[in-house]
């Protein structure tokens, strides 16, 4: 498998200019970007009154059993479709992310199936989901391209939902629970999107920002921390927000390019190998936090504005939900990729 340059790209949400990119047709590994999706097909649901967010999300066995990123909750216990979409979107959760697709289409498959049929609507047209949550299997993929599509997507056509993808974090009332997009509350005009990570797509985020009226949307994809790609998000961000545009294509306008770009590209042998882990180990401040090198990333000098989000009261009885889980996106631990099969 190829492993191409870090495909990215900055683009102007209303003009749909693109003020730079690179390899945005490379095939890639969406990890948990894929929530982005499964969040837009539940806005949907939403949009023709299926559901509302009060309707219920009861966990499954199938859905507790995936592993984490996870908030732990047992089969039979429920929260709302509210709850259930800070749970994914903040922490990334990904045993949620599955309930979510149960719920709206009845089980996971015909939600992944609802899932594949939304990405080709919209044009997304070198992408393909196989589950909910972005865990490594065989045939998912995605390109910088699509990403950018989706993100305007949800931003255009649903931006009463915005609020889910800007939120600094959210409390159970029991633990707080931070975003992991480390650009909300510390970059100036950030709104969203978010971010993800296994060892064959590295550190991914889609990030968004609005200022004086321009909104932008950036991808960085095989990022090698979680502060490279924060810091990658916040220059093309800026670029984003202070360019005039002049002479920039449209996204329409890039025809297909890459030799690699039909093979889905693997960087495990890059990320996710004793000498990258050391360099990233090093790369972390007294607390333990990624040391972010970026002159458009402030730090956060007062308490996270936390949302609430939780069980519905009834169902809390002999929870792990507490339990301190797995930090980060589809999966904070190297694990195995499976040879994908188109």
């Amino acid at each position: 498998m190829p492993s191409a340059a870090n495909p990215q790209l900055v683009i102007d949400v209303n003009s749909l200019k693109v003020y730079e990119q690179r390899e945005i047709y490379q095939k890639w590994y969406p990890a948990s970007l894929t929530k982005l999706m499964t969040a837009y097909t539940t806005f949907r649901a939403l949009k023709s009154g299926q559901l509302t967010l009060e309707s219920p999300v009861v966990m499954t066995k199938n859905a507790a059993g995936k592993p984490p990123s996870k908030m732990f909750y047992k089969p039979g216990q429920a929260l709302t479709l509210d709850s259930a979409l800070k749970m994914m979107l903040i922490k990334s959760a990904n045993d949620i992310a599955v309930a979510i697709g149960e719920t709206v289409s009845g089980s996971e498959p015909a939600f992944v199936n609802q899932m594949n049929a939304e990405a080709a609507r919209i044009g997304m047209t070198a992408s393909h989901f196989v589950n909910p949550n972005g865990l490594p299997a065989p045939g998912q993929y995605t390109t910088a391209r699509d990403l950018a599509i989706l993100a305007i997507t949800i931003k255009r056509e649903f931006p009463q939902y915005a609020p889910y993808f800007a939120y600094e974090g959210f409390t159970t009332g029991k633990k707080n629970y931070p975003n992991l997009n480390m650009l909300i509350g510390r970059f100036d005009g950030a709104d969203g999107m978010k971010t993800g990570f296994i060892c064959a797509a590295g550190f991914n985020q889609v990030s968004s920002a609005t200022r004086n009226g321009r909104a932008v949307v950036s991808v960085v994809l095989g990022a090698d921390s979680l502060g490279g790609r924060a810091d990658e998000s916040a220059r093309l961000l800026q670029l984003g927000l202070t360019s005039n545009g002049a002479g920039k294509p449209v996204l329409g306008q890039i025809a297909p390019y890459g030799e690699t770009r039909d093979m889905v590209a693997d960087v495990s042998k890059e990320i996710c190998n004793p000498k990258a882990a050391k360099v990233r180990s090093e790369n972390r401040d007294e607390v333990g936090r990624q040391k972010l090198l970026s002159p458009y990333i402030h730090e956060i000098n007062r308490p996270l504005n936390l949302v609430s989000a939780g069980l519905i009261a009834g169902t809390e009885a002999d929870t792990n939900s507490q339990l301190a889980g797995a930090q980060g996106d589809a999966a904070n631990v190297p694990i195995p990729v499976p040879r994908p099969v188109f």
